[in-house]
């Protein structure tokens, strides 16, 4: 497989771009549950991986739609990143118009908003441990317009869906895959 997709190489495109620390948490923790999906549905750990941490490396620079991600897409296309890849992150943005058309665009579109919404669920344990988090608590704050209020509760739901999944399943799903990487993510 193509260098474009080790961590050493996304790793440095994402920190070229992306400098605050809460952005780079994000992007790990997509990594990490786009990693735990990958292996879940027998993909490419590397090519999914590569995915979930690059996802969002242009938002700090062009923060709003649809700069972001188109001006990403440009970027990656330059870098010789190719268009299913590019495709697939484009899919994640409702608004780009770009379909999910493969298993990777589902699952990124599912997991996306769930691993902040999750973290956001973290940052409230009296531990701040992503690992105290469980099922039912997001569910239970998923209903509280006031918590994570900029988290898009409509997608986690079509994510879900797209996948053919119960929401509660995909929560579990990103619960699982942060907990290896608690400590990367300060949770």
């Amino acid at each position: 497989m193509s260098d474009l997709y080790k961590r050493d190489t996304t790793l440095a495109l994402l920190h070229e771009f992306t400098k605050t620390e809460g952005l780079r948490r994000h992007a790990y923790a997509v990594e990490a549950a786009m990693k735990a999906a990958a292996e879940r549905t027998e993909n490419d750990v590397e090519y999914w991986s590569a995915i979930g941490l690059l996802h969002d490396f242009d938002y700090e620079m062009y923060p709003e739609a649809p700069d972001h991600p188109l001006k990403g897409a440009e970027i990656l296309r330059e870098r010789g990143y190719p268009e299913e890849f590019v495709r697939t992150i484009l899919s994640h943005a409702a608004y780009t118009g770009v379909p999910r058309e493969n298993d990777c665009a589902r699952w990124l579109f599912a997991v996306d908003e769930l691993c902040g919404f999750c973290m956001a669920c973290a940052m409230v344990q009296p531990d701040k441990k992503i690992a105290q988090v469980k099922v039912k608590s997001v569910k239970k704050k998923l209903k509280k317009k006031d918590f994570a209020a900029k988290v898009n509760r409509e997608e986690i739901a079509e994510g879900a869906e797209d996948l053919g999944l119960e929401r509660d399943e995909v929560i579990a799903h990103v619960l699982e895959s942060l907990v290896p990487v608690g400590e990367e993510l300060g949770l």
